[in-house]
């Protein structure tokens, strides 16, 4: 009988879990001094190093256990579907201009406010994933109807209803993962093309 063994099958994706449970769990023992220094994001002198570092670790900071699971369940959840078809390298790309993204037009756009979470980069995966049966001359239905029912949402949340969610961050990630999904197909559809 064959013997089961846990694997690491998702490196970028486990890894950035863990970061952001590492995260969570820092916040927590400093009693949140941790997320308001590392961990979120927000309009501070351009004259310090944090300003920068925040502009990406903003995205591993949670405000709670309810919100870090929120967000981990859609990351571990399509995640690993992404990363293997678009590989390591690609995911931790997407992570990374999805939280800079989001960052950087927190800290222009909403003044003081300040922005923790992974949200940004759950919509972008959210989007990449309705482009993995992309072939260059079609649009996929289900792109539109993913970008119609998830950002349309956020766009109306954002102008109707007040709450603490950031919406912007929200749309800014899934555009991130509509041109980065758009990006790689294309490319790859391209390879395909010459190998025929």
């Amino acid at each position: 009988m064959k013997k089961w063994k846990i694997t690491f099958n998702a490196p970028a994706i486990l890894t950035f879990v863990l970061l952001c449970l590492a995260a969570m769990a820092l916040n927590i023992l400093t009693q949140g001094w941790s997320n308001r220094t590392f961990f979120m994001t927000y309009r501070s002198s351009l004259a310090s190093p944090l300003t920068y570092v925040r502009l990406f670790t903003h995205a591993l900071g949670h405000s709670g256990w309810e919100h870090f699971i929120g967000n981990m369940s859609y990351i571990l959840l399509l995640g690993p579907m992404l990363e293997e078809k678009y590989g390591t390298e690609r995911m931790i790309e997407v992570m990374v201009i999805a939280s800079f993204a989001t960052g950087i037009l927190n800290s222009i756009l909403s003044g003081s406010t300040a922005l923790c979470g992974a949200s940004g980069v759950v919509f972008a995966f959210i989007l990449l994933t309705s482009f993995t049966s992309f072939r260059e001359g079609e649009l996929p239905l289900t792109v539109i109807l993913v970008a119609v029912i998830f950002i349309g949402q956020q766009v109306y949340e954002g102008i109707f209803i007040r709450n603490n969610v950031s919406n912007l961050s929200h749309i800014v990630g899934g555009l991130v993962g509509a041109v980065i999904g758009y990006r790689f197909n294309v490319r790859s559809s391209h390879r395909k093309g010459r190998r025929r």
